[in-house]
């Protein structure tokens, strides 16, 4: 059904769907404890967009009790732009106060890493820079199922290991733990969320982004689930059913 033709009741349960979804990843990973400060990056795509709302509605309930900060973080050698008047009133409209942080990154520094590499390096060591002037103790990332896939058939091509971004990563050297609470819910649904709440699009998107690695995992994923419907369900297991007795002894 088209979501045109989606009757206010279909929706409703849609949303409950995809906000039950994320309620499980929080509880199956242990994602949010009480008392926890969360600094959610909040880039201006769907998928952060839809991370705040999340994270936004999730502190209504009172257990656990948590707090949320975002931060939109400006990378100024990177001609993409996001209307900053809409971030600020998104997150504001969920009670979550929004802090911009601008930087940027010299091509130069390494030649063999890509641009995406090195934007999303930067990036991140803005955030735990944001996240220690205030003292968060968690950084939530809007990355979902999908990306978690991608990831690991990018590391099995590239790097020969079988690895990806798991839902919890405990960063002892930063006394900061990373959490992706969207990991149990595909892009198709976030891209459907994102039309069904009108997200406003970026108004200029990355002029790299169509000519990355991830790019070209997602048409592999894409193919893999064209070949065998249940592949993506089957490769979500195999991250947790490593046979190591059917594998080769490293030598």
């Amino acid at each position: 059904m088209s979501l045109e033709g989606m009757t206010e009741k279909e929706q409703n349960t849609f949303f409950y769907k995809l906000h039950r979804k994320f309620r499980k990843a929080v509880e199956l990973y242990g994602l949010i404890e009480e008392g926890d400060k969360i600094l959610v990056g909040l880039s201006g795509g769907k998928d952060s967009l839809a991370l705040v709302e999340f994270l936004g509605e999730k502190m209504k309930v009172f257990k656990p009790r948590f707090s949320v900060v975002a931060v939109h973080v400006v990378m100024s050698n990177i001609k993409y732009e996001s209307d900053l008047t809409y971030l600020k009133n998104y997150a504001e409209s969920f009670g979550i106060e929004l802090i911009l942080r601008e930087t940027s990154f010299d091509m130069a520094t390494d030649y063999r890493k890509s641009p995406c590499f090195l934007c999303s390096w930067n990036r991140r060591k803005a955030l735990f820079e944001v996240a220690k002037e205030h003292g968060c103790n968690k950084i939530a990332l809007g990355h979902h199922q999908d990306d978690i896939l991608q990831t690991m058939l990018m590391n099995l091509t590239f790097q020969g290991s079988f690895s990806t971004m798991p839902p919890l990563l405990k960063m002892a050297k930063f006394d900061i733990s990373i959490i992706r609470p969207m990991a149990l819910i595909k892009e198709a649904d976030i891209e459907k969320l994102a039309e069904l709440r009108n997200f406003e699009k970026l108004k200029k998107s990355c002029p790299y982004e169509s000519s990355s690695n991830r790019t070209d995992m997602k048409e592999v994923l894409a193919m893999l689930e064209k070949l065998n419907p249940n592949a993506r369900s089957s490769m979500w297991g195999a991250l947790t059913n490593i046979q190591s007795e059917y594998l080769p002894k490293e030598v």
